[in-house]
């Protein structure tokens, strides 16, 4: 029995784990292998894991040692990581034979929530309204909008998209997406590839964006590619800030006042740069709403997520091809 178990691929954990994590993890590795846990061994025999592991599932590249590379090299099938969005680990020094994925979608339905409040709150005026109200303004007659009729836009239509586009659907929005490959299942009104982007753009009543950061998408939509926007559409970002050129967005809201930027991803944050800052007072516009990029921020989801991304180093170790692997653009940071 110890030997047939000791022949199984292995899936190495490098985060701590608690006894009801780990039997989660058990339970959706099932057959696919046994587990390792990396807290409970010394630095010895975690080298010697790393080098029999045919998967490893971290957080963040900290957990593991510097020569993680060399350590994989062998036999690891995917370094699976627990966050959709992977730009802020430095991965430049991990070889690029290494299939490195992060764990797309496994925060969609929280995050797609968020957004759709988001958008919601723009449409109808919640928090401009709530403010004139303390001053004692009543504007009852000022129109809001309706969503349903509308377009939205999904740009990255990934886990994220998908979800948005759902719940968009569900209330009455036609859904147009851009999508790498210009093809998926779900149902949408239209799609097309990131070249078409201009015509998304320029149809869109709501833009959510929930697309990774790389060397393609880095500051994608610009001053020139916010213009293409009517100007009381609302712009969604789910993604990171570093998508939208920091100063054009914010001279864009200021000239165009009807037009707003519900905010979740900022440009400088506290997990990812150790502080937060803006370059621009967002804060200051009314029409700006923000939020401290907590759309995944939902407790009893968690655990949803560790599921997802084992079941895709389950796939690995089956012999089969992981999903959400990342390119070189997207190891530039």
């Amino acid at each position: 029995m110890t030997d047939q178990a000791d022949s199984l691929p292995i899936l190495a954990i490098s985060f701590d784990a608690d006894a009801k994590r780990r039997a989660l993890i058990e339970r959706t590795l099932g057959d696919a292998g046994r587990v390792v846990y990396l807290q409970d061994l010394d630095a010895a025999g975690q080298r010697q894991a790393l080098r029999s592991a045919t998967a490893v599932f971290a957080q963040h590249t900290n957990q593991l040692p510097d020569d993680v590379g060399d350590l994989l090299a062998a036999n690891c099938r995917l370094l699976q990581f627990h966050s959709a969005g992977v730009d802020y680990l430095p991965l430049q020094h991990l070889p690029e034979s290494l299939p490195i994925a992060g764990n797309g979608g496994a925060f969609a339905e929280p995050m797609a929530e968020h957004g759709v409040a988001m958008a919601l709150a723009a449409a109808k005026r919640l928090f401009v309204e709530h403010d004139k109200l303390k001053t004692g303004e009543f504007n009852q007659f000022v129109r809001n909008k309706m969503l349903a009729g509308g377009v939205a836009g999904i740009l990255g239509f990934g886990g994220i998209g998908v979800a948005c586009g759902r719940l968009l659907r569900g209330l009455g929005m036609k859904i147009h997406a851009v999508k790498r490959s210009g093809q998926t299942d779900e149902p949408v009104d239209w799609i097309g590839t990131p070249d078409r982007l201009d015509e998304l753009l320029a149809a869109s009543d709501v833009l959510v964006l929930s697309l990774p950061l790389s060397q393609t998408t880095e500051r994608l939509l610009s001053a020139g590619k916010l213009a293409l926007m009517k100007p009381d559409a609302i712009l969604v970002n789910l993604a990171r800030g570093e998508i939208i050129d920091e100063a054009a967005l914010y001279a864009h809201l200021v000239a165009n006042p009807g037009f707003t930027a519900c905010l979740d991803a900022w440009w400088v944050e506290p997990v990812r740069h150790g502080r937060f800052e803006m370059g621009h007072p967002f804060l200051d516009l009314p029409n700006v709403i923000g939020s401290p990029h907590n759309s995944a921020s939902v407790g009893v989801w968690r655990g949803v997520a560790v599921q997802r991304a084992v079941e895709n180093c389950a796939r690995a170790m089956r012999g089969e091809t992981p999903w959400h692997l990342i390119g070189s653009e997207e190891r530039m940071f």
